[in-house]
């Protein structure tokens, strides 16, 4: 399993992701920045930042 906190990237959010794959992660993440931040478009280097926080879950 992996894990992803959005505060990482977005200071002050509480957003946990778990999922057994980077790739459902990403998807899970790119839905909460549209969702939740109001990002329409997820730039690149945004999911880069997000790919070099992904950690084994605890």
């Amino acid at each position: 399993m992996k894990q992803f906190n959005c505060g990482d990237v977005v200071p002050g959010c509480n957003a946990r992701f778990v999922f057994d794959s980077e790739a459902k992660i990403l998807e899970s993440v790119a839905r909460h920045a549209r969702e939740d931040h109001g990002l329409t478009d997820i730039p690149p280097q945004l999911t880069e930042q997000v790919r070099a926080k992904i950690r084994p879950a605890a």
